[in-house]
């Protein structure tokens, strides 16, 4: 029997048990009334349902906005909808307990879609937004939350893979030249410990969701090509195999390991402080953190030294280029379950998020449009030494077969940080090295491969 791709074992059945509790098509409220037949490539901002009522219930991960940022959002809002209102819940530990809570079928009218759900349960929990084709003539990297030719969520915005630092830190620590090979970087980050204060690379390990950050940068940034989270990753033999030229999947978590072991990040990672590391990449007491380009105003702001902040791409190199690869963050996602009124106004707001709020350039991504623009703080990743690429989409037939993989392997990529926690775990203790974990790591890989019909 097929597994279902959750965050964590221990949430499978409460996954499995909200597929009887929400007992619907993805067309049918269940407290009565017809979900809306509209799709939301069919409504225009400000001259359709402008006077539609509902009260709205958002639930975020954006903590740090819910009360200046998204407030402005909703007055602007609403001067093209007056009778909509927005209330948004900003919530912590918002993979974990939005999982849970969507098991209810009572979370509201909207949310960020939680990585948790697989593509073949989406119409369960959310409202078919269109036609994947014909959304494609407008939207970008709709293909996460897509399933059978229908889009279940808009990307709130896309980011670019690669790493936060701080400029001033770099110059005193003497080096020169940003490095472009995992080798080079540690060589730089033991520039840092060498001739400054500051942590040359902050883990921010005890956050826990910070450690799936590494997962991103394991596919088009670790190889080059657009194709191996398909084919590479997905159905490879040993894809977590050393390479031997500091490529592949093996070196971007052996540039954390080599990192730990060297002692070229915080000494205790169990007491990292993810809200006060922004202040402390700020004011130059931190070299570098490896995180999306999401990051960079949150440095910048953090402190009275922003233009310290600046962002470079992943440490590897293939055939002397890097590649930074441009994916989607959060979607929204909107309730199956919300009345047809509830769900239209769902979509005018969501619509306007993404396409007129300027959401994605404020939090330092690119707007999920077609022909958006870079924002100036990413210019610099398009020459000819750095190149942005975009994953290809998972082939048709074999929509959830990476998901199914990853779930049956417990491996967790994108979704739980199992692998980076592993490696800064072992690093410390030295319990396994790097080839004991990559060893392992390809063993269940394996072994999932084979569950799920992928033979080498």
């Amino acid at each position: 029997m097929k597994k279902k791709k959750v965050a964590a074992l221990a949430l499978a059945a409460v996954m499995a048990l909200s597929l009887a509790a929400c007992g619907n098509n993805g067309g049918e409220k269940e407290e009565g009334g017809e979900a809306t037949d509209v799709t939301i490539d069919q409504i225009t901002l400000g001259e359709d349902y402008t006077d539609i009522e509902a009260d709205l219930h958002f639930l975020t991960h954006k903590t740090d906005v819910v009360d200046t940022k998204f407030q402005d959002y909703i007055k602007e809002f609403q001067e093209m909808y007056p009778n909509i209102n927005i209330e948004y819940e900003g919530i912590t530990d918002y993979a974990n307990d939005v999982t849970t809570r969507l098991s209810t079928g009572d979370w509201g009218d909207i949310c960020m879609i939680p990585t948790t759900v697989a593509k073949d349960d989406l119409g369960d929990y959310f409202l078919g937004l269109g036609d994947l084709s014909t959304l494609n003539e407008t939207y970008t990297m709709l293909d996460n939350f897509a399933y059978g030719g229908t889009a279940y969520g808009l990307p709130s915005m896309a980011n670019i893979q690669g790493v936060v630092y701080n400029k001033a830190v770099f110059e005193e620590a003497g080096v020169a030249e940003l490095p472009s090979t995992p080798d080079e970087f540690l060589d730089a980050l033991q520039k840092i410990k060498d001739n400054t204060d500051a942590i040359p690379l902050y883990t921010n390990f005890a956050a826990g969701w910070t450690m799936s950050a590494w997962d991103a940068y394991i596919d088009g940034c670790a190889t080059g090509d657009t194709s191996f989270a398909n084919e590479g990753l997905t159905k490879g033999e040993n894809p977590f195999a050393d390479r031997g030229d500091q490529t592949g999947p093996y070196a971007v978590y052996n540039t954390l390991y080599e990192a730990v072991t060297r002692g070229l990040t915080e000494d205790d990672p169990t007491t990292t402080d993810w809200e006060g590391s922004k202040g402390m990449l700020n004011n130059g007491q931190i070299g570098c953190m490896v995180l999306g380009s999401w990051a960079i105003p949150q440095m910048q702001q953090a402190g009275s030294n922003g233009d310290d902040i600046a962002y470079m791409p992943f440490p590897i190199s293939v055939d002397g280029v890097q590649y930074a690869t441009e994916g989607p963050d959060y979607f929204y996602g909107i309730n199956v379950n919300s009345s047809a009124d509830e769900q239209i106004a769902a979509m005018c707001y969501i619509k306007y998020l993404v396409e007129q709020s300027g959401f994605a350039a404020s939090e330092g991504g690119v707007d999920c449009l077609v022909d958006a623009e870079f924002p100036e703080a990413l210019a610099s990743f398009q020459s000819d030494t750095v190149k942005i690429i975009m994953n290809d989409p998972a082939p048709e037939g074999e929509e959830t077969l990476q998901s199914d993989i990853n779930n049956e392997s417990e491996l967790g990529i994108n979704v739980s940080g199992v692998l980076a926690t592993s490696v800064v775990e072992n690093a410390v203790t030295g319990a396994k090295t790097m080839e004991e974990l990559a060893d392992e790591w390809n063993a269940a890989w394996t072994a999932a491969q084979e569950e799920n019909g992928v033979t080498h």
